[in-house]
């Protein structure tokens, strides 16, 4: 019995030698960035927008307008008459832009400013109809009276906030409606135009409005840049913008270490408001002339986008303010001779939103190709 199982084992095949593991092709590994530099930073960012750029032109040539045409549009903006349009629509969008980065830079998303545009412009326009204030400060009044009412709109959404925990994305942007309807309700009330029976106000007279100070230039501009200007000092060079990034990075341990989180949040946030009022207070003094039911319209993704692009810094806001406002009137220039509807205007600005957005997950992450 012994030699038989010897001889059966002897007969079993020898087991084939193992092979290595076959490697795969590999996996994409996340990784979160410690720290990146300004350049790589922009990089990404200017790479984003250069995508969400070229998908607009993409659409808009099957819309019917060709790249060269577009490119043609956009050289004839810097013309004396486009260029002055331009500069006068940059005002309040340099403005919303500035409002927008300054709440975003403590944590607070301040998506009311079109409710705080409508505000700024209700009560610039209330001095106007009562005659607040002489004729040679009228002006002044009307621009301190707007940034009240863009103030006292975006507080109440903080306080709602802090009282209630009502999350202020949800509460600034029902408040656009509701101050939307408050406006109608005026212009189609108590304010509308006597002489012409449309839903707007009576225009103002000459000593109401932003003057022309020479070669087109008008003083919303001056307005906006001033504005700029002091928030630039506000958050480079004064204690209070290095309490902001401090309450950015962790509001929590900036109040364990003694940061007046709360009234530097309460002073932000007024801040903001009040460039909200001043832009709805440019815009009717500037552009339209009189309270009217439209104004307001499209700012709030402006000033999104605008926050967006210039990293919330006041400086770098002015100069994407122009740029866009290069691509408004280059859209309403589009809308005139192409047909094409604003909304096309405004569905290139989404992308560019939802491209620019996408790139602050490639700035705080690291993607990573590994076999």
């Amino acid at each position: 019995m012994h030699d038989v199982a010897m001889i059966s084992l002897e007969s079993q095949p020898a087991p084939p030698p193992k092979r290595p593991p076959r490697r795969g092709l590999g996996r994409f590994t996340l990784d979160i960035r410690q720290t990146i530099s300004p350049w790589k930073q922009a990089g990404i960012l200017g790479g984003s927008l250069a995508i969400g750029l070229a998908i607009s032109v993409v659409i808009l040539d099957l819309a019917g307008i060709a790249p060269l045409d577009l490119a043609k549009e956009l050289a004839g903006v810097f013309n004396a008459n486009s260029l002055r349009s331009v500069l006068v629509r940059a005002a309040p969008l340099i403005l919303v832009g500035l409002g927008a980065g300054l709440a975003f830079r403590i944590g607070f998303w301040n998506l009311g400013l079109e409710g705080q545009m409508v505000f700024g412009g209700i009560f610039a326009t209330a001095v106007s109809i009562y005659n607040i204030g002489p004729e040679s400060t009228r002006i002044v009044v009307m621009g301190i009276a707007a940034s009240a009412g863009g103030i006292l709109w975006v507080l109440l959404a903080y306080w709602m906030k802090v009282r209630f925990r009502v999350n202020e994305i949800i509460s600034t942007l029902l408040m656009n409606y509701i101050a939307s309807y408050f406006l109608l309700h005026l212009l189609y009330g108590a304010w509308q135009d006597s002489k012409t029976a449309f839903p707007q106000s009576s225009q103002y007279r000459p000593f109401e409005r932003l003057s022309d100070i020479g070669s087109g230039v008008n003083s919303a501009l001056l307005v906006a840049l001033a504005v700029a200007a002091v928030a630039a000092w506000a958050v480079h060079l004064s204690r209070a913008g290095f309490y902001m990034r401090f309450i950015s990075a962790n509001a929590n341990m900036a109040k364990v270490v003694g940061v007046p989180v709360r009234t530097i949040s309460l002073v932000v946030i007024a801040a903001s408001g009040a460039a909200a009022g001043l832009a709805g207070f440019v815009n009717v003094t500037s552009q339209e002339g009189r309270l009217t039911q439209s104004f307001f319209d499209g700012y709030v993704f402006s000033g999104i986008l605008i926050a967006f692009l210039s990293r919330n810094d006041p400086i770098v806001v002015v100069i994407v303010g122009f740029l866009l406002a290069v691509l408004f009137v280059t859209g309403q220039t589009l809308q005139v001779f192409y047909q094409i509807p604003f909304t096309m205007v405004q569905l290139v600005e989404a992308i560019i939103v939802i491209a620019v957005a996408s790139s602050e997950f490639l700035i705080r992450h690291r993607v990573r190709w590994t076999r």
